[in-house]
């Protein structure tokens, strides 16, 4: 069984304490021993790594990736014109993009197509192509009139979701996803700015009926729901049916963020602050001007989504970065951009930006993955885990701007197997990482 020791680095565990000087030992796909201070590991034939003091960390996990969307066109919608053969090619292409900035695992909330997911996640399974875990999500499932609904009466027009009516209706396209062998079944039980002013993110647009028959489809069949719910009243629809993957949450009244510190050790908020920030601010090419309507909007909705965050953050709910890094004005690649803005929006420190992206990222991995064990194997450098490690050329802590470059990750490593080997430090930053022993 193959080995392999890292030596001169400093460790980020994930568990959102300070880094430390050590060494750690991977035995096949998992970390075999980690030792801390000036401790050394007996090296019995391993590889031996010199980390030159960069900071050995576990892989990023995004907990609401959508590698099924296209970034070629300029609009939310336009992402239905993209034909079913090149958007594989392009699920594949930004799988491997993120692969390559450190995300080792994704927790997918939402596919251009109804396979796309399914069939990248089966051939990484398969070892027929190279790219991080994946759990495979559906479409979004929709109503008339809500998010992703892009048709016109006098001809058709597809964009991203499944649209339903009824209880019927999101039963059997529920049903049939399963089929199809999804992971996670997407619902929309909230409008967004993006469909103004026929739905706007503070409307519930899903009935309590249809929400329940969803979950219920994914209780019968062993699968998970998420949710886009920005709404107080689709969040609570949420808890009260079991969907555990909150993605937004933006509306979230107090008496619902009460209800989400009640069930904060089973739920998991993705605010996806990205697209909200962009949005408002840096689409200007691509008709979103800082002056328009729906770039005001998203300038409001961020004033309202920070003080809801802030405060489920400081009551112990856990909250991911990450998500929706999947348009033109928001691509693929950026999605690290996160990091700073719940540090500038949502006050979170370094460290616990770094714990939400790896250490909670796989709790939330464990828990999406219904056919799993449900127990966390990553997100940690802690003995008996899954080796899906990276190696940033830096102090993260210090400074969490280092993953926006790519080249500064100088390794990915997933189940013990490389990704991009070790690469030597660059330049003046050959010196070691700042950490206590």
């Amino acid at each position: 069984m193959t080995q392999t020791l890292f030596t001169n680095i400093s460790i980020f565990d994930g568990s959102g304490k300070k880094s430390y000087r050590g060494e750690v030992l991977v035995q096949g796909n998992r970390i075999k021993t980690v030792v801390k201070g000036k401790k050394r590991i007996e090296r019995n034939g391993a590889e031996v790594v010199d980390g030159g003091g960069a900071t050995l960390m576990p892989g990023l996990i995004n907990g609401h990736s959508h590698i099924g969307y296209s970034e070629e066109g300029t609009s939310l919608y336009s992402l239905g014109d993209t034909p079913p053969e090149e958007n594989t090619l392009i699920t594949m292409r930004h799988a491997q993009i993120l692969y390559d900035h450190g995300f080792t695992a994704l927790v997918c909330a939402a596919t251009g197509k109804t396979r796309m997911d399914v069939v990248i996640r089966n051939e990484i399974n398969a070892g027929r192509m190279e790219g991080p875990r994946v759990l495979a999500a559906s479409p979004e499932l929709t109503v008339t009139g809500g998010l992703g609904d892009a048709r016109q009466l006098h001809m058709y027009h597809g964009a991203f979701s499944i649209i339903c009516d009824g209880e019927e209706q999101f039963r059997q396209t529920a049903r049939m996803l399963c089929r199809e062998g999804v992971d996670i079944l997407k619902i929309m039980p909230s409008s967004d700015e993006f469909v103004y002013p026929y739905g706007r993110g503070d409307t519930t647009v899903m009935t309590e009926e249809e929400v329940a028959a969803v979950c219920q489809v994914a209780k019968q069949r062993n699968r998970r729901v998420c949710a886009h719910a920005r709404t107080a009243e689709s969040v609570r629809l949420c808890l009260k049916y079991g969907v555990n993957i909150i993605h937004h949450a933006t509306y979230a009244d107090d008496e619902t963020v009460d209800m989400l510190v009640e069930a904060k050790d089973e739920v998991f908020v993705v605010p996806a602050i990205g697209i909200t920030h962009n949005t408002a601010y840096e689409s200007a090419e691509f008709g979103m001007p800082p002056e328009s309507e729906i770039a005001l909007r998203h300038h409001h909705e961020l004033a309202i989504v920070s003080e809801t965050v802030k405060k489920l953050h400081a009551r112990g709910v856990r909250v991911l970065p990450f998500g929706d890094y999947a348009f033109a004005w928001v691509p693929h690649g950026t999605d690290t951009r996160d990091f700073e803005h719940f540090v500038n929006y949502f006050e979170f420190t370094p460290a616990e930006v770094l714990h939400a992206a790896t250490k909670l990222g796989g709790e939330l991995y464990a828990f999406a993955d219904a056919q799993g064990s449900g127990i966390p194997e990553m997100g940690e450098v802690k003995e008996g885990y899954l080796a899906d490690l990276i190696m940033i050329d830096g102090d993260p802590l210090a400074d969490l701007t280092l993953f926006q470059d790519k080249n500064n990750i100088l390794m990915v490593m997933k189940d013990g197997a490389y990704r991009k080997p070790p690469q030597p430090r660059r330049g003046a930053a050959r010196r070691v990482a700042a950490a206590a022993e």
